[in-house]
């Protein structure tokens, strides 16, 4: 009637500060105590207290085994963790009969208490834990389906099947050979058949079955079922804005919730409508995040959600940013997270989308995903794929990629997989009021970063650049990875005309940056470098902070000073399918084609270099798509008035026989 009870213990860099108990269910530390180990100095009310000196309990980042003790089979327990320092610092294994149960982070927090059962796992428990499949596909076409599993059970998978079925299409399935996944083990998988996604809102169910030919044990935990969009993403309308008097809507204010607001994003699912304002509020509360669902339409609706342990986790947040996992990420603007006037130790943290999870109760720790402190003083935060984000360390003053790998589940995190690394061939400056953020945004290849103190925007090649040394700048704790990237590329995309920047985002070849002292959103052609700017929209707002391209294409933007959100309005500015232009691109050389002065506030010039005579036919449509202008020559240049056009941007085909090219022309006030 008992079964053998184990305990791993790994400590921190400050291990001395630990004690811990096991007790039966629901009693206090030091009633009934099953097992104890750690710093008895701290002892049950030690907690937070600071009063113990190094020289006891367990050392520094050090591993212990201990037990084993015998309990009753099935019985419930709780296991109670103290900290001296009030800060946290151990991880913790149970183990029933040598085999792993739970995992306990106590990385915050004095007093904590994590509950568990003293039964030993079923046989054969496989669930799918996670998907790297995006929840938004901005394109159709093949899709394939991966993720991660996790081994629950006591036996070592060697073989299963992994399924998929999309709404109530044949579920489709795959088997998996040749495997060694062990007790708490995790696989990651790619089914080994594709789904063909057309443009529509799915339903996507995934789970495994047929382990080592056996049934699995454990329905509850198997099946892992998100919703997936696939369509054509974003709307670009943002050239209509040079041309339309904007209309400022009020979407949110103080009386929802809104308190110091610093960024917003939309959920990547975009048919939730739903768009998350971060309000950064104080200290010692954290943040918290207010969430509009149908945005800006007569039935919307708006919740304010604070995290638990928002105090540590979510502390002076400056950013935040959706993956299109649907995960987000936070860049705590705080030093200390743990607000003791110790080291600095902080850095980004991972959250679920999902509203049933966050800001949830998730059993003492928060309902955050994970969190890795090598960044103080974060200022902004940009997705780049699945759980990988870019960050602006503020402390450090650089930039820092960080990789969560996986997440470890509400309130569960771990840190040791994740992977950072450190870009400063530059030195980026925050503002030195800490009030202004600078936030960052990833566009295809390149991360865009706004430096406030340089009073520039400046991007970084994605994957460029090779391993350098470790930095010399913590790391507080074990990580998978931890280095400087060496030899990338990098370079300005603005270094005129800002005063203040803070918020970015950027579409196709369009980038837009508000400033927070002008209260102006500019507008920049980014298809070649430097920028060209190309108009600025005048919000009149007196703390102008994050913005956003919404799924309709328009410009969202949050007021801090004022506690609002607005979105952009304006007559006739909306997505107009555009009529096609030719698609044949491949002849005229780009270095055969001069086109100046570009902008121009009048005519502008077209001229042609080796095209020995030949005809050149000339079609100019307007941001529509609207063909505005045709004509044909054989000479070498060609005036065009743009006397009656409306100032925007402008694509000119230009084309010798079935070949041909397109360019832009800007034309302004």
């Amino acid at each position: 009637g008992q079964v053998e009870l184990k305990l791993n213990v790994e400590t921190d860099e400050y291990g001395y500060e630990m004690y811990w108990e096991i007790v039966p269910s629901g009693n206090n530390c030091g009633v009934g105590t099953i097992a104890a180990g750690g710093n008895t100095n701290v002892g049950c009310n030690g907690g937070g207290l600071k009063a113990v000196a190094t020289g006891s309990g367990y050392g520094n980042n050090t591993i212990i085994n201990e037990g084993p003790w015998c309990v009753t089979e099935n019985a419930s327990f709780d296991f109670k963790y103290v900290d001296d320092w009030g800060d946290g610092g151990g991880e913790f294994e149970i183990l029933i009969n040598g085999y792993q149960i739970k995992s306990f982070d106590a990385l915050t927090s004095a007093n904590l208490t994590f509950p568990f059962d003293a039964t030993e796992p079923l046989a054969y428990d496989v669930g799918v834990y996670s998907l790297y499949s995006p929840y938004v596909y901005d394109t159709d076409g093949n899709k394939l389906i991966k993720g991660i599993l996790f081994n629950y059970g006591t036996s070592i998978i060697t073989s299963l099947d992994i399924n998929y079925q999309i709404d109530s299409d044949p579920i489709q399935t795959s088997t998996l050979t040749g495997l060694s996944i062990s007790n708490f083990g995790a696989y990651s998988f790619e089914h080994s058949i594709p789904w063909v996604a057309n443009e529509g809102i799915y339903n996507l169910k995934v789970w495994a079955s047929n382990l080592n030919s056996n049934t699995d044990m454990n329905t509850a935990n198997d099946v892992f079922q998100v919703t997936i969009e696939v369509g054509k993403g974003r709307h670009n309308i943002i050239d209509q804005y040079i041309t339309i008097a904007p209309i400022i809507e009020e979407i949110g204010n103080s009386s929802d919730g809104l308190d110091k607001p610093t960024d917003l994003d939309f959920h990547p699912v975009f048919n939730k409508k739903e768009l998350w304002v971060l309000n950064k509020r104080i200290e010692a509360d954290g943040s918290s995040v207010s969430v509009f669902t149908n945005a800006g339409e007569s039935n919307e609706t708006q919740i304010t959600k604070v995290d638990g342990n928002a105090w540590h986790f979510m502390s002076l947040s400056t950013g935040i940013a959706f993956s299109n996992n649907g995960n987000f990420a936070t860049s705590p603007g705080v030093f200390d997270a743990n607000h003791n006037g110790g080291e600095p130790f902080t850095g980004p943290s991972l959250w679920s989308g999902n509203l049933a999870v966050f800001a949830e109760p998730s059993g003492g720790n928060g309902s955050h995903l994970d969190m890795v402190h090598t960044s103080p003083n974060s200022q902004g935060i940009a997705s780049e794929n699945g759980n990988i984000f870019w960050v602006f360390d503020g402390y450090n003053k650089d930039i820092v990629r960080y990789d969560f790998v996986d997440d470890h589940g509400p309130g569960n995190d771990f840190h040791g997989d994740a992977i950072i690394h450190r870009y400063n061939d530059f030195q980026v400056t925050m503002d030195p009021n800490e009030k202004v953020p600078s936030h960052l945004v990833v566009s295809g290849e390149w991360v865009y970063v706004v430096d406030y103190g340089s009073q520039k925007i400046f991007r970084i090649e994605i994957g460029s650049g090779v391993d350098g040394s470790v930095p010399t700048f913590g790391p507080f704790e074990v990580y998978s990875e931890y280095s400087y990237k060496i030899n990338y590329n990098w370079e300005n995309v603005v270094t005129t005309g800002l005063l203040q920047p803070t918020g970015i985002d950027v579409i196709d070849d369009r980038m837009i940056v508000s400033d927070y002292e002008t209260g102006e959103i500019i507008i920049y052609d980014i298809s070649s470098l430097p920028a060209t700017e190309l108009h600025r929209i005048n919000t009149t707002a007196t703390g102008i902070m994050g913005i956003k391209i919404g799924p309709e294409g328009k410009i969202w933007y949050v007021d801090y000073d004022a506690n609002k959100v607005f979105k952009i309005d304006g007559d006739g500015l909306e997505w107009v399918e555009p009529e096609p232009v030719p698609s044949d691109l491949s002849s005229i050389e780009e270095a055969s084609v001069k086109l100046y002065p570009n902008p121009t506030q009048s005519d502008f010039s077209i001229e042609f270099e080796n095209t020995k005579n030949a005809k050149v036919g000339i079609k100019i449509y307007d941001f529509s798509g609207k063909k505005i202008y045709s004509t044909s020559t054989y000479a070498n240049n060609i005036n065009v008035s743009t006397e009656y056009w409306s100032k925007g941007i402008y694509n000119i085909v230009m084309s010798i026989g079935n070949k041909s090219i397109v360019k832009k022309v800007a034309v302004t006030d």
